[in-house]
C-alpha cells in the first residue's frame, strides 16, 4: 500500500490525514491546536504540525505529503529566512484602512479587478503588507521575502532552518493560494510585483508558483512534497468538485465558491476571483453569518441543534411569512458591516418555536443563496451544491437547502476536506497524469426538492426593507 499524507493548517488547529494513495482509504490521523488570536508566530504552526504528525504516526512509510493552509496570512522573512514578526492572519482587520487606501491609489475596484481579479479587503495579504509599511516601517524594511502559511510550512518540511537547508529561492506555492494575495493574477498566471512594491514599499522574494501536480521537492527523509494550496482550493479538491459545482461551507463564516473554467473579475469586490488547485478557477464569496445563526437561535429557544432541526422541519416552507435576516454579526456579502439581525412577519400564528426555527434555517440559506447568485453571475452555470462545514450536519439545513437554493444538494459525510484535498494532491503528484486520482466518497447523501421561489422573494423584500438608509 502506498501512503500519502495531507495537512490542514487552519486558523484553529493543524490536522493530518494519512490515506491510501489509490483508494483514498483513511489509515491514520492526528490533530494539534493552534494559538488563539489574529496574529501567530509561524513556529507555533510548525510545532503543531510536528505534534499532529506524531499523533498520526509520523511520515514513516509515507511516499508524499502536501499542505493545505489558511489563505492570506502574511509571513515575512528576512535575508536569512528568519521570521520578521508574527504573521497577520486572514481575520486580522487592522489593515482595513490600508485596503481602502490601496483601492483608491490604483483607481478603484475596476482597476484592481482588471489587474488581479479581486478588490482589496482587510483579509488579503497585499493590504497587510501596506499596514506593515505604515505601522512598522523597520519590519517592512527587514522583509526580504513574503509567503503564506502553507508556503512556509512546505518550505520547512523541505528542510528550511536546518544546516544546509534551502534558502529563500526555494519557496514555492500554488495557484490557489497565490490568487488570494492581491499581487498575483489568476487570469494571467503572473505576479504583479508593482502591486507588492506599492504595498510594502520595496520588492521582495515571492514563492515560485508550481503547477497543480508539480513536485515541490522532498523532505530530508525523501518524502515527496506536493505544492499544497489554500484552504478553500484544497477543500474543493478534497470534495472532488468539478466545473459547475458550488462548494458551500457553513462554518463560523459562510463560504460559497464555484469551480469554473474561466477567471472572474468583479469590480464591486463581492466576488474574489481566486484560482483552484487543479488548473481551473474558484470565484468565491464569504458571508459573516453561517453556523452561528443556528447556534444563536437554538440558545434563544432553549434547545439543542438536533431539536432546532426537528422544529424547523415541522413548520411549513416559508415559515408562514416569518423571515429572519440573520445579520447577527453585521454582514460582508452584502457589504453591511453595521447591520443587525431582523425578524419580520411575527403574528399570533407564527409566534412559536417551530416557525422561528424554520425562519432561522431559511434565513441562513437565503443569505448563502445570495452568495450563490453572485458567483453564478461570473458566468458558470450551477450544476449542484456540495454542502460542507459544521452547519451542514443539520438535517433541516440539508433537507431545506435544495428548495431554497434551487439546485440538487450533495451532503458528503463530515470530514477533514482541506487535509483530504492536500492528500489527494500528494497522490496526484506521485501518479502524474492530467487529473487527480478518483477516490470514492461513501456516505454522500443527495437531496432534491422543488424550488420554492416565494421563500427567497419574501426574504429579499425584508432584506431590502432593513437596508441602511442614507440620512
Amino acid at each position: 500500500m502506498t501512503l500519502v499524507a495531507g495537512v490542514d493548517s487552519s486558523t484553529q488547529a493543524c490536522k493530518v490525514v494519512v490515506r491510501d494513495a489509490v483508494s483514498g482509504a483513511l489509515v491514520r490521523e492526528g490533530r494539534a491546536p493552534h494559538p488563539d488570536g489574529t496574529e501567530v508566530d509561524p513556529p507555533a504552526w510548525a510545532a503543531a504540525l510536528d505534534r499532529a504528525l506524531a499523533q498520526a504516526g509520523g511520515l514513516d512509510g509515507v511516499a508524499a505529503v502536501a499542505v493545505g493552509g489558511q489563505q492570506h496570512g502574511m509571513v515575512c522573512l528576512d535575508d536569512d529566512g528568519a521570521v520578521v514578526r508574527p504573521a497577520l492572519l486572514w481575520n486580522d482587520t487592522r489593515s482595513a484602512g490600508a485596503a481602502r487606501d490601496l483601492t483608491a491609489e490604483l483607481g478603484g475596484g475596476q482597476a484592481w479587478a482588471d489587474a488581479v481579479g479581486l478588490v482589496p479587503v482587510a483579509s488579503f495579504t497585499v493590504t497587510k503588507l501596506r499596514w506593515l509599511a505604515d505601522a512598522e516601517p523597520a519590519n517592512a524594511a527587514r522583509t526580504a521575502a513574503v509567503c503564506l502559511p502553507h508556503d512556509w510550512l512546505t518550505w520547512r518540511l523541505a528542510g528550511a532552518g536546518l544546516p544546509g537547508g534551502p534558502g529563500l529561492e526555494a519557496l514555492v506555492t500554488d495557484r490557489g493560494d497565490a490568487s488570494g494575495t492581491g499581487y498575483w493574477s489568476a487570469a494571467t498566471g503572473e505576479y504583479r510585483p508593482d502591486l507588492l512594491e506599492r504595498a510594502l514599499g520595496h520588492g521582495a522574494v515571492v514563492p515560485r508558483v508550481l503547477g497543480p501536480a508539480e513536485a515541490a521537492g522532498s523532505t530530508p527523509g525523501g518524502v515527496v512534497l506536493g505544492p499544497g494550496s489554500g484552504d478553500n482550493a484544497a477543500a474543493a479538491l478534497g470534495l472532488a468538485a468539478e466545473p459547475g459545482d458550488v462548494v458551500c461551507s457553513i462554518g463560523t463564516s459562510g463560504v460559497v465558491s464555484i469551480v469554473s473554467t474561466t477567471p472572474a473579475a468583479d469590480p464591486s469586490g463581492t466576488v474574489a476571483g481566486f484560482a483552484d488547485a487543479t488548473g481551473n478557477f474558484l470565484p468565491l464569496i464569504a458571508t459573516l453569518n453561517a453556523a452561528r445563526v443556528l447556534d444563536a437561535t437554538a440558545q434563544l429557544l432553549g434547545v439543542d441543534l438536533d431539536e432546532l432541526s426537528r422544529l424547523a422541519l415541522s413548520a411549513p416552507p416559508g415559515a408562514g411569512g416569518l423571515v429572519l435576516v440573520p445579520y447577527l454579526e453585521g454582514e460582508r456579502t452584502p457589504d453591511r458591516p453595521d447591520s443587525t439581525g431582523a425578524l419580520h412577519g411575527l403574528t399570533l400564528a407564527t409566534a412559536d418555536r417551530a416557525h422561528l426555527a424554520r425562519a432561522a434555517v431559511e434565513g441562513l440559506l437565503c443569505g448563502l443563496a445570495d452568495g450563490l447568485d453572485a458567483v453564478a453571475a461570473t458566468g458558470t452555470p450551477v450544476r449542484r451544491v456540495l454542502l460542507a462545514g459544521g452547519g451542514a450536519r443539520s438535517e433541516a439545513v440539508r433537507r431545506i437547502a435544495p428548495a431554497v437554493l434551487g439546485v440538487p444538494v450533495l451532503a458528503p459525510p463530515p470530514g477533514e476536506y482541506v487535509a483530504d484535498g492536500a492528500a489527494r494532491q500528494a497522490a496526484w503528484v506521485l501518479a502524474g497524469g492530467e487529473a487527480p486520482p478518483e477516490w470514492p466518497r461513501p456516505g454522500t447523501e443527495r437531496y432534491e426538492a422543488d424550488p420554492v421561489p416565494a421563500v427567497r422573494e419574501r426574504y429579499a423584500d425584508v432584506r431590502d426593507l432593513t437596508a441602511p438608509r442614507l440620512r
